[in-house]
C-alpha cells in the first residue's frame, strides 16, 4: 500500500519506519529542509512514561492562578480573540476532575510504557544512538508540601507497576551527585529508574536516514496547499511540488493538524501550547546532571544530553506565536543555575521554542479518522518523544489491518463519544 505521511517530526519519521517495516511504500512530506526542524528540534529530551499524566487534573485551576502570579511561573496565557483557544481551555477545565483524570491517565500510561519498550527494541535491532541514557529521572521537591503531596502519584505508579523510589536529600544526591552543592535547596525527590533520556532531534535525523535506506521517500521543502476529499476518502494532497496521491494518508503535522482537519470537515480539539528550552554546553561534568532532574517548583526539566544540558519547560498559551521571550529564558536559566551552579556556560546557551500539540484531555490521537483512508498520529503534547515509537507501531498495525498491542479506542476520536 502507498502511504503518504504529512510531517517529518519524530512522530512522522517513526511512523514512516514502522509502516515501511510492515511492507508499505512510504513517502513523507514536510515544509522544512529536513526532519525534526520544529517541535522535535529542542524538546526536554525525556523518554518518561512514569510522568505520563494529563495536564488537566484536580486542583490545576487553583494552581494555575498561583503559577500566573509567580515571577518564574511555569504557565503564561496571552489571551487572543481566537475561539479555538478559549474552546480548548474550557474543554481542558472540564477534564480537571478526579474522575476524568483517572480515565485519561489510564489511557496515557499504557501507550507510554509500550512506547519505551518499542524504543528499546528498535535500539537493540538497529544500533541507533542519540546521546541516550537509561538512568532514570528524578522529580525534585524544594518544599515539604510538595513531597507530602505525592501520595496520589505514588498510588498511580503502584497501580501500573512503574518502579519508583521516594528519596531523602541524601538519596537525591546519590542519584544526582551534582546536587550535593545545593543540598539546602530541596527536601527530597521521587525517582523513576525506568525512564530514559536522549536527543530527539538526533534520533529523528538518524532514523530518517535509516528509513531512506529502506526505500522511504522524503520530500522536504514541500508545502501542503490543499487536501482533496472525495466521497468520504482523501483523494490527494496539493503541494508546492504538485499533486501527491496515495492509498492511505497519515496526519502527523503536530500543532498544525487541527487547521487542516477543520478545512476538510473533521475538527479536532487540539491546540498549540508553546514550550521553551535552552541548551547549555557543559564546563564541569562533576557538577552537571547525570540524567534528568525535574524541578517541581518551576516545572522545568534539566537533562544531560552528551556534553550538553537541555533545560526545557514552561507552558505558554499564545496561539501559533513563536516569539522567543527573554522572560522565559530567565526562568530556565534560574532553575538550572540554582540547582547545578557552575555545571555549564549559561551565557553560551542556545535558546529555542516550539509548539506542543496538546489535547484537552491528555491522550494523543492515534488511528482512524472519519475518512476511510486518513489516519491520525498527532496530539501528543509534551510526550511526543516519550510516546513516538509506540504510537507509530500502533498506527502501522492499524493501517496494516492488525490488532495493535495497545487498545486503539483509548486514543481515537471515538473516545469523546464514550
Amino acid at each position: 500500500m502507498k502511504v503518504l505521511i504529512l510531517g517529518s517530526g519524530v512522530i512522522g519519521v517513526t511512523s514512516a519506519w514502522f509502516l515501511a517495516e510492515a511492507g508499505h511504500e512510504v513517502t513523507v512530506l514536510d515544509r522544512q529542509p529536513g526532519p525534526a526542524e520544529e517541535t522535535s528540534f529542542g524538546n526536554a529530551g525525556e523518554v518518561s512514561p512514569g510522568y505520563s499524566s494529563p495536564w488537566a487534573g484536580p486542583g490545576v485551576p487553583v494552581k494555575a492562578i498561583k503559577w500566573l502570579l509567580m515571577k518564574h511561573g511555569p504557565l503564561k496565557i496571552r489571551p487572543a480573540l481566537d475561539p479555538h483557544m478559549w474552546s480548548w481551555m474550557f474543554k481542558m477545565l472540564a477534564n480537571c476532575t478526579s474522575a476524568r483524570y483517572a480515565v485519561n491517565k489510564a489511557r496515557m500510561v499504557p501507550i507510554a510504557e509500550y512506547s519505551r519498550d518499542v524504543l528499546k527494541a528498535l535500539r537493540a535491532s538497529t544500533g541507533i544512538s542519540y546521546d541516550e541514557r537509561a538512568q532514570g529521572t528524578l522529580q525534585l521537591f524544594r518544599k515539604q508540601k510538595q513531597l507530602d503531596g505525592i501520595g496520589g502519584d505514588v498510588e498511580v505508579l503502584k497501580q501500573y507497576g512503574v518502579p519508583y523510589e521516594v528519596l531523602d536529600p541524601a538519596g537525591c544526591i546519590a542519584a544526582e551527585p551534582g546536587l550535593g552543592a545545593v543540598r539546602e535547596k530541596f527536601v527530597g525527590g521521587l525517582r523513576l529508574p525506568g525512564d530514559e533520556t536522549g536527543d530527539c532531534k538526533i534520533f529523528t535525523e538518524r532514523l530518517a536516514a535509516m528509513c531512506a535506506a529502506r526505500g522511504v521517500k522524503f520530500e522536504y521543502g514541500t508545502t501542503v496547499r490543499a487536501i482533496r476529499v472525495d466521497g468520504g476518502r482523501i483523494a490527494g494532497c496539493e503541494t508546492s511540488a504538485g499533486t501527491r496521491t496515495a492509498d492511505a494518508y497519515v496526519m502527523a503535522m503536530g500543532s498544525y493538524s487541527p487547521i487542516w482537519m477543520r478545512r476538510i470537515g473533521q475538527p479536532i480539539p487540539l491546540y498549540p501550547v508553546k514550550g521553551y528550552s535552552i541548551t547549555v554546553p557543559i564546563t564541569d561534568t562533576d557538577k552537571a546532571p547525570v540524567s534528568t532532574v525535574m524541578d517541581e517548583t518551576y516545572k522545568v526539566a534539566i537533562t544531560r544530553l552528551g556534553e550538553r544540558i537541555r533545560v526545557g519547560g514552561t507552558a505558554e498559551i499564545a496561539g501559533y506565536d513563536l516569539t522567543l521571550r527573554d522572560s522565559r529564558r530567565q526562568t530556565l536559566e534560574h532553575s538550572v543555575g540554582d540547582l547545578f551552579p557552575g555545571a555549564g556556560d549559561i551565557g553560551a546557551a542556545t535558546f529555542w521554542c516550539g509548539l506542543r500539540p496538546m489535547m484537552p484531555d491528555g491522550p494523543p490521537l492515534v488511528g482512524n479518522s472519519k475518512f476511510a483512508n486518513l489516519y491520525f498520529n498527532t496530539g501528543h503534547g509534551t510526550l511526543g518523544w516519550t510516546m513516538a515509537c509506540g504510537s507509530a507501531r500502533g498506527l502501522a498495525d492499524i493501517v496494516s489491518g492488525r490488532k495493535p498491542d495497545v487498545d486503539p479506542r483509548d486514543l481515537s476520536p471515538e473516545r469523546y463519544n464514550r
